[in-house]
């Protein structure tokens, strides 16, 4: 009887451009800062990015917009999640149990822990328009700095593989 072996190799090729951006704005605000600057029509979609760590559910806010005319896809995730972890302390008294409330944050990529937003640009044409995209976007007053992150080097990339 023949044995056969299976090699699975974590070598995912789907192409794609992520771009940093530091920004104090909430989510919405900055989807809607990027659609009047950049002209796109990023819209949040129905269901953000979830994820389950530690008994938690950490849930990033996920805008999307797909240029036809382009053949280019836009991601907007925001990198950080905030969320509250409720503890109960019993203390074995009569009045036994302290409550307590932690705020615990998570990132999506935590390699970037700095980075408030990432946009990440999927293209048929390779020729896709990163530097003026950047220029376009550190041309906006409420982002602080936006640059391209080089997407080999991280160790969670595949946290952006969501399709």
């Amino acid at each position: 009887m023949a044995n056969y072996k299976l090699i699975l190799e974590d070598d995912f090729k789907d192409e794609f451009t992520l771009i940093a951006i530091h920004c104090s704005e909430d989510p919405y605000k900055m989807a809607y800062i990027l659609n009047r600057q950049l002209s796109l029509q990023l819209q949040r979609k129905r269901t953000d990015l979830d994820f389950s760590k530690k008994g938690l559910e950490i849930t990033f806010p996920w805008y999307e917009f797909e240029d036809q005319l382009d053949y280019t896809y836009y991601d907007l995730l925001a990198n950080k999640c905030k969320t509250i972890a409720a503890r109960t302390v019993a203390s074995g008294g009569l009045f036994g149990a302290d409550d307590s409330e932690e705020i615990i944050i998570e990132y999506l990529i935590p390699e970037l822990k700095t980075v408030d937003f990432l946009m990440k640009i999927s293209s048929d044409f390779e020729d896709v328009y990163i530097r003026k995209l950047l220029h376009d976007i550190n041309d906006i007053n409420q982002v602080i700095s936006a640059y391209a992150v080089e997407v080999e080097n991280l160790k969670s990339k595949n946290n952006l593989i969501f399709d």
